[in-house]
C-alpha cells in the first residue's frame, strides 16, 4: 500500500501523518471485539469522521478491511459497519492452495466414492456455519436465503441477488469460487462439496427449501444454486 498519493481531507496531512493516522483506524478496527461504526473510530483516534471515512475507503479497497451494514432489528436505513480481514502473505495463499491440491487428490485416489464423501463432509459443515434458529422458529422461505447467503458470503462465494424461478423456487448466483483452480482439476469433488455445504446450512435452519442442484461454471467465475421446496434429498447431485 502506497501512501505517497493519499492526502487526509479533512487536515491536508502529509503522507506521512496519513498513513499514521490510517494504522490509527486499523488498530482500532484489529482490537475490537466485532464490527464497528465511523463514530466510535473518531472518538477512539481523535480523527475527524470524514477522515474516518477516508481511511476506511482505502483500507477496504486494500483489502485489509470489509464494510458490511449493521443488522439494528428496527426500521431505518442500517448503519456501515467494519471489521479488520484476515490477512495473509502471497507465500501463505500459495502453501494453503497447495494443500488443498494435495488433499483433494488423496480423496480423489484413496476414496470409494470421493464425491459423496466431499458432500457428506461439506453437510456437515454447512449445518455448523449455520446460524440456527430457536426450536420453536420456523423460518420463511426468503429468511432461510438469507441465512444460507451469510454462510456463503463468510467462506468466499460472493452470493448475488437471488433470481426468483418457478413458484417457490430460486436461483443463488455464486460469483466467486474459493477453490476455483482446484474445482477445474477435481470439480466432482469440490463442486459436490460445496453442494453439500448449502444442503447443510439449509437443513440446520430447517428451511422450506433445499438445494436442488449445482450448476457450476456457466460463466468464467459464476456458479448456480438452484432451490426448490425441500424435501429429502441424495447427497451427490452436484450438476
Amino acid at each position: 500500500m502506497s501512501e505517497s498519493t493519499f492526502r487526509d481531507p479533512a487536515g491536508g496531512g502529509s503522507p506521512g501523518a496519513v498513513g499514521e493516522s490510517r494504522g490509527h483506524v486499523l488498530d482500532v478496527l484489529r482490537s475490537a471485539a466485532g464490527p464497528v461504526g465511523v463514530r466510535e473510530i473518531a472518538e477512539r483516534t481523535g480523527l475527524h469522521a470524514n477522515t474516518v471515512r477516508f481511511h476506511l475507503d482505502t483500507l477496504v479497497g486494500d483489502g485489509l478491511a470489509e464494510r458490511e451494514s449493521e443488522a439494528l432489528g428496527r426500521p431505518g436505513r442500517p448503519r456501515a459497519v467494519y471489521r479488520a480481514t484476515a490477512t495473509r502473505t502471497g507465500a501463505d495463499r500459495r502453501s494453503y492452495q497447495l494443500l488443498a491440491h494435495m488433499l483433494t487428490g488423496l480423496a480423489a485416489e484413496s476414496l470409494e466414492q470421493p464425491a459423496r464423501a466431499a458432500a457428506t463432509t461439506g453437510e456437515a459443515w454447512g449445518r455448523y456455519l449455520a446460524d440456527t434458529p430457536s426450536p420453536a422458529r420456523r423460518l420463511t422461505a426468503e429468511e432461510a436465503i438469507g441465512r444460507l447467503t451469510r454462510v456463503l458470503d463468510e467462506a468466499g462465494f460472493a452470493p448475488g441477488s437471488v433470481e426468483e424461478g418457478e413458484p417457490d423456487a430460486a436461483v443463488v448466483p455464486l460469483r466467486h469460487c474459493p477453490f476455483l483452480e482446484i474445482a477445474r482439476e477435481h470439480r466432482d469433488i469440490v463442486c459436490s462439496l460445496h453442494l453439500g455445504l448449502m444442503r447443510g446450512a439449509l437443513k440446520e435452519v430447517r428451511a422450506p427449501l433445499r438445494v436442488d442442484r449445482l450448476e457450476p461454471f456457466v460463466g468464467p467465475s459464476l456458479c448456480l444454486a438452484h432451490l426448490t421446496p425441500s424435501d429429502d434429498l441424495p447427497l451427490d447431485g452436484a450438476a
